[in-house]
């Protein structure tokens, strides 16, 4: 009787450690999405934040980092960030302004005149409180930022001048600012995801697009486009988006990691884009690139007009605008 009582208690003991033991192996999976593949900055980064809280919290987390598009186009991700099916995404504000307006500012074409004011402004943390004002309505806000570098037109033919692009067929980010600004400066604006780009390009659909670097080496547009001409007209950093419903259930503490985690994740990404870009003109020039230098200030002339107009019709962007005009001004 006392061994068959002293078996019942070691069976419930041992039951209640099997149980605290598969309490403690239970983790919440943190699921990350973005489009670029694994070479790419981006990427670097997310690993960067996912080994930053693995470090501190690796007990409660669990952190898959989804690339090339796994878990579908931004589009469809954003809406699981506001779901909280998907917990963070790496997305261009070009992307995000259909959602959310005020993330168009960085659409308008030369806000800024240099990388340096460039990236500083999108480093401070109270821009980053600025763009996530509407978190709650959105579903999301953000942790932090990667840049992406300067946006240039590239295509079959050489750009030398604005007038070059006159006529010509470019593919653009989905949204109205973009459009705006490909046909104020005289071509035709081509909305259409970054992946249909290449074979948009072979097939003859687009004459050319507009992007970093990266594009001719990392999605191979280089192939196909023999012109890289540099005016720099637009600078629209990559976003931490952070669902707000799974950001609003962390604990204090583990909500604070994760925000040092998106900021180490920037540091990173800064300084592996910069080299990637070195690294991509190198082997676009050997793809036979041509890099071509153009006078930017014509290009700037004719879209200049355009921001009184943007102001206008989207006054959710005054207050930014007028800020990234001021450091810009202050850090060039």
């Amino acid at each position: 009787m006392r061994i068959n009582k002293l078996l019942g208690v070691a069976a419930a003991v041992a039951a209640v450690v099997a149980f605290a033991a598969s309490s403690a192996e239970a983790k919440t999976t943190v699921r990350i999405s973005h489009t670029q593949i694994e070479s790419h900055p981006q990427h670097a980064g997310w690993v960067a934040m996912k080994n930053y809280v693995e470090s501190k919290l690796g007990d409660k987390y669990d952190i898959q980092i989804f690339p090339n598009g796994t878990l579908g186009a931004n589009e469809k991700v954003l809406e699981l960030i506001k779901q909280g099916v998907v917990q963070f995404l790496g997305v261009s504000t070009a992307n995000i302004e259909s959602f959310d307006k005020t993330y168009a500012v960085f659409s308008v074409p030369f806000l800024f005149t240099s990388e340096k004011a460039y990236e500083g402004f999108i480093s401070q943390p109270e821009i980053l409180s600025a763009l996530s004002a509407n978190a709650e309505k959105d579903g999301f806000r953000c942790l932090g930022a990667y840049t992406a570098g300067t946006r240039n037109f590239y295509s079959k033919t050489p750009i030398k001048t604005v007038d070059d692009l006159k006529g010509k067929k470019f593919r653009v980010q989905a949204g109205p600012t973009n459009v705006a600004m490909m046909n104020a400066f005289g071509a035709a604006a081509t909305p259409m995801a970054f992946g249909e780009v290449y074979s948009a390009l072979q097939q003859g659909v687009i004459d050319g697009a507009e992007n970093n670097e990266l594009a001719l080496t990392q999605q191979k547009h280089g192939e196909v486009c023999k012109y890289f001409s540099y005016d720099g007209h637009q600078m629209c950093p990559d976003m931490l988006v952070v669902s707000e419903k799974f950001y609003k259930g962390l604990p204090d503490e583990d909500r604070k990691v994760f925000e040092e985690a998106c900021q180490e994740a920037q540091k990173v990404e800064f300084a592996a884009w910069h080299k990637s870009v070195d690294e991509a003109k190198e082997q676009a020039k050997k793809m036979g690139v041509e890099f071509i230098n153009v006078d930017a200030s014509a290009f700037r002339e004719k879209v200049l007009p355009l921001h009184e107009q943007l102001l206008k019709d989207n006054p959710a962007i005054k207050d930014l605008y007028e800020k990234a005009s001021a450091y810009d001004a202050a850090n060039k």
